[in-house]
């Protein structure tokens, strides 16, 4: 499996600029954040599961989609297929605006093979 990070930094309307993380993972790639707080983790092509440490609940991305917590918990990002995310800390202005998705089902964990 192979994981790609870029490093990139957006300004904003405001002059303000965002650091991001760009990341291309393989299918069935793992790619982890140790502290997920106010992170904004989208997926730019392809998939992802998302899952944090000691939550009940599951997030899965699709392109354009978007997710953010305000918990200082692990986040683990787990490719369903080839796809590529941007993990960056929060801005007042987005440079792109991108669809928030509300989390699955609290047995949605089960569906993705381990």
């Amino acid at each position: 499996m192979r994981t790609e990070l870029h490093t990139t930094r957006e300004a904003h309307g405001s002059g303000r600029f965002c650091e991001s993380l760009d990341v291309r993972l393989d299918h069935q790639a793992i790619y982890r954040v140790p502290d997920a707080a106010d992170m904004r983790i989208v997926c730019r092509s392809g998939s992802v599961w998302v899952t944090l440490d000691d939550d009940p609940r599951d997030v899965v991305l699709s392109a354009g989609e978007s997710f953010t917590t305000p918990d200082h918990r692990r986040a683990l990002i787990y490719a369903i297929e080839a796809s590529r995310v941007s993990v960056a800390l929060p801005s007042t202005q987005q440079a792109a605006p991108a669809r928030s998705v509300k989390p699955a089902g609290f047995g949605a964990r089960s569906a993705v093979p381990a």
